[in-house]
């Protein structure tokens, strides 16, 4: 009997030391970070820069199966572009995955080419007339296994004066928001092979305004962005892979098209 009780005790011993560990370890899982390298960044159909860009993404799971997310995004240019600006970003959201669903809420910050005459240039600064946040709801959804549509639809609630989202009354104080919105449909057209390729079609409108922010500034409504990505993984060593990526992409209400190449270095 004596022997019987030791051996319970060394078990149930072994089995709380085990499940420390493993909540340790999931705790200490939470914590992650990225970082891409690009030759320019392209968002939405828009060209936020053409000269190369490192971006890096830090996040914490606040649930032990990573479906509650928060975290700060960030991105920098490598050089100056034409106008003599530098594109910076910071980024913060808080989002939730599930299966095939996505939401998410994001405070925006681009510090390139403020114009203080109309938004303010003071990062702290959320004035409902001047801040240069935007406040961007996301959401995305993938339907089954057998057609992977995924549907995405963005709207910024609020802030981005530099945008040109607030619209003032003719005394200067503020009258609305747009709400742009940007939809998008997109299909993996080859998948599971050593190159996949997706095809995505995106259009912009406002809720609130006759324009938005991705088009031409000309139509209520207007196709922005349409192209393919194609990835494929290299094996660098056996234990170290770099993902990479190619997107050609055309805006045809701006008229002008680009092609980015990525690569996600850890």
């Amino acid at each position: 009997m004596k022997i019987l009780k030791i051996a319970c005790l060394i078990i149930l011993g072994t089995g709380k030391l085990f499940s420390q560990e493993n909540e340790e370890a999931i705790k200490s899982n939470r914590l992650d970070f990225t970082a891409n390298i690009q030759n320019n960044h392209l968002w939405r159909g828009l060209i936020i820069t053409d000269k190369p860009v490192v971006m890096g993404n830090l996040s914490y799971a606040l649930d032990s199966e990573k479906k509650w997310k928060i975290g700060i995004w960030g991105a920098s240019a490598l050089a100056d572009d034409k106008d003599g600006t530098h594109y910076k970003e910071i980024n913060y959201y808080i989002q939730y995955s599930h299966n095939r669903f996505y939401i998410g809420l994001w405070d925006l910050y681009n510090s390139r080419n403020i114009n203080t005459a109309v938004a303010a240039d003071d990062i702290f600064s959320y004035s409902q007339r001047r801040t240069a946040h935007i406040i961007d709801l996301r959401t995305n959804y993938t339907f089954g296994p057998s057609f992977p549509l995924n549907i995405e639809a963005d709207i910024m609630l609020y802030g981005g004066a530099n945008a040109g989202e607030v619209v003032l009354e003719s005394d200067g104080s503020y009258k609305k928001n747009k709400y742009s919105t940007y939809i998008q449909a997109s299909y993996p057209v080859i998948a599971g092979e050593k190159v996949n390729l997706d095809a995505f079609v995106g259009a912009g409108f406002a809720l609130n305004d006759k324009h938005f922010l991705y088009g031409n500034g000309k139509n209520s409504f207007d196709v922005v962005n349409v192209g393919v990505k194609a990835g494929k993984t290299i094996k660098i060593t056996e234990h170290y892979s770099l993902p990479v990526s190619m997107m050609a992409m055309w805006n045809p209400s701006n008229k002008y098209a680009r092609i980015q190449l990525a690569a996600t270095v850890f």
